[in-house]
């Protein structure tokens, strides 16, 4: 499959805090549809914007960041009312966003509320990752310094038009840079990127399209209530013909490390990870000591 035939989604949110587990909410988001033309060029941008009411007062630590005040969202609709459109625009697409954890897990939570799964896209590319791979030498990795980096111009940052915008500018960019494969499995292994799992009977889709074991104690249940299971799986060893070897293929393996690292290693939640209050630091830049 040619990653580039797919759509090209780059998304970010803005919330009233850091712990959608402990009840926060997203109050702004935006996806920004890319097309290329056969070159690779950008042709055609097409925005995906909502304000929401997330039903409890915004912080002000919170307002002071973003600039999105109660008054702003009072008569906004809730996220329900655009649920299933943000599910479509993000379920088929090459998703791209600056700490991807940090926005998944709200809108995993957003859309558990609604009954609806996170889609699972078959990209899921993180700037910070690719960031941290070209410019390992840079003492910042805010989106803002990236984009800099990348000469591609950031105005109104902390807004989620902005940052999708420049998110997904900075993506095609170091893609163009790179001469990156055309083929999917070749840009997820250029990204460092979390995809749909090999198809080699482990692991696969669920009915309502989740991540689930297709074998062993766990079958039929989500990747993401077994982590501990899946780290196993990449350790996992068999005695076969008077040698060790790996019990499951390179590809799974693969994709559960790219998976723990998106999903488990803290960086999608508050305290200690990948955002602080400081309006320099939310939705654009975990600190260097994160992994």
């Amino acid at each position: 499959m040619r990653w580039r035939d797919l759509s090209i989604v780059a998304f970010d949110t803005e919330t009233t805090g850091l712990h959608p587990e402990n009840g926060d909410r997203i109050i702004e988001f935006a996806g920004i549809e890319f097309k290329l033309g056969p070159d690779g060029s950008v042709v055609k941008m097409i925005p995906h914007h909502h304000l929401f009411n997330p039903e409890m007062p915004i912080p002000k630590e919170a307002s002071d960041v973003s600039g999105i005040r109660d008054e702003d969202v009072a008569r906004a609709p809730v996220f329900q009312q655009h649920a299933d459109a943000i599910h479509r625009l993000l379920a088929n697409a090459v998703t791209v966003a600056h700490n991807y954890p940090f926005d998944q897990r709200f809108l995993s939570y957003e859309f558990d509320r609604v009954g609806l799964k996170w889609p699972f896209p078959p990209a899921e590319v993180d700037t910070v990752d690719l960031s941290r791979a070209f410019f390992p030498d840079a003492r910042s990795h805010k989106l803002g310094e990236l984009a800099a980096r990348l000469e591609i111009p950031l105005v109104g940052a902390h807004r989620a038009t902005n940052d999708a915008e420049a998110c997904g500018r900075a993506f095609l960019e170091l893609v163009r840079r790179n001469q990156v494969p055309d083929d999917l499995a070749g840009m997820l292994d250029w990204a460092g990127a979390v995809g749909h799992p090999p198809e080699t009977g482990h692991l696969g889709k669920g009915k309502d399209g989740s991540i689930i074991f297709l074998e062993g104690e766990h079958k039929g249940e989500p990747v993401d209530a077994h982590p501990d299971s899946l780290m196993w799986m990449t350790c996992a060893r068999v005695f076969e013909g008077g040698s060790w070897r790996s019990r499951y293929p390179e590809g799974v393996s693969a994709w559960i490390e790219r998976w723990l690292r998106s999903r488990a290693s803290g960086r999608g939640f508050g305290t200690g990870s990948s955002k602080g209050f400081g309006p320099h630091e939310w939705g654009i830049d975990p600190p260097l000591s994160a992994t």
